[in-house]
């Protein structure tokens, strides 16, 4: 399949970027996914790589999408900076994807002068209304909610789960993590376990700050940790989807959507080539990928991106194309 620009017509796909715009008008024609932008606008690669994940996934679903005379819209909603929320589960909405981002989980936290705030300087007024679209998601079993790294940290903290605490020295690179019980029996999540060597650790591609300690709750399926010592959440499940036991609710602190050389240096080529960053920003994000994904490494990112984003993605957009 080859690499296609997410700002391209296609037939089955379509991107739309708020940027303090409207909101479009709903179109039975479009079968719209929200994204959760929490970038507070931070040059990045990983916003527009789900967005090809998506697109990725509604091109499996062509065939479907195209006998209903439907296509895949996927909306980005600058959530921090500009407090773009989207509308509850209303029957447009049914597909949510929130990103990485900088600074703390908490926006009280950000000052734009502490080390962890990384030069962000917000207010909290956008969390109340999010956590609130959160607490509608988890009521309609017919909504989904995927959530990637502060995504997955605002997740915890809204449910619950876990609370933030500043890491000794920032996490890079790809690490292991250590699959729970729970997901070596668990209907998707076992599939993954057989295919790594012990059944229980595997790769991930890395990059924060802060570690989610676990909290005593009955709210949530704990499914990775950091280690085998199980105080450092890495994977989270909240609700699942009553008919395959796909993951509904789910979070994961790592970047699936950084899948491997080939799917990020497409994304890095595409922001260059529509003036998004400069050479020197490409050059130095380029000139890492092509380092970091090597052999094993890359099989296993692949891997990881496979169990933790993008079977999910295939399944849930799946859904919406009938």
């Amino acid at each position: 399949m080859r690499r296609r620009d997410i700002h391209e017509k296609h037939d089955f796909f379509e991107y739309v970027r708020l940027d303090g715009g409207a909101l479009p008008p709903a179109d039975p024609a479009r079968l719209d996914v929200a994204i959760l932008d929490m970038n507070h606008s931070w040059p990045n690669v990983g916003h527009d790589a789900i967005v090809h994940a998506i697109l990725e996934a509604a091109e499996e679903a062509r065939g479907r999408l195209a006998s209903r005379g439907k296509v895949i819209r996927a909306i980005s909603f600058d959530v921090r900076r500009r407090h773009e929320i989207p509308p509850a589960p209303n029957g447009r909405f049914r597909l949510y994807v929130g990103t990485g981002g900088p600074g703390h989980l908490d926006p009280r936290e950000n000052d734009g002068e502490q080390f962890w705030a990384q030069g962000i300087r917000e207010s909290a007024d956008w969390e109340s209304p999010l956590f609130n679209l959160f607490d509608s998601i988890a009521a309609d079993e017919s909504s989904a909610l995927l959530a990637i790294c502060h995504s997955f940290g605002l997740l915890c903290r809204w449910s619950g789960a876990a609370h933030p605490e500043m890491r000794q020295s920032k996490s890079t690179g790809m690490p292991t993590n250590f699959l729970s019980d729970e997901a070596a029996e668990h209907p998707w999540f076992a599939k993954f376990a057989e295919r790594l060597p012990d059944r229980r650790h595997f790769r991930v591609l890395d990059n924060r700050l802060f570690d989610l300690v676990a909290d005593d709750s009955a709210s949530f399926m704990p499914l990775a940790f950091e280690s085998e010592s199980r105080r450092v959440l890495t994977m989270i499940e909240i609700a699942s989807d009553p008919g395959s036991g796909i993951p509904r609710i789910f979070g994961a602190n790592h970047h699936p959507e950084i899948i491997d050389r080939e799917h990020i240096l497409a994304v890095l080529e595409e922001k260059r080539a529509h003036g998004e960053v400069s050479a020197s920003w490409y050059e130095e994000r380029a000139g890492t990928m092509a380092n970091l994904f090597q052999g094993e490494q890359e099989r296993q990112s692949r891997l990881t991106s496979e169990y933790t984003l993008l079977g999910l993605l295939r399944h849930h957009v799946g859904r919406l194309a009938g």
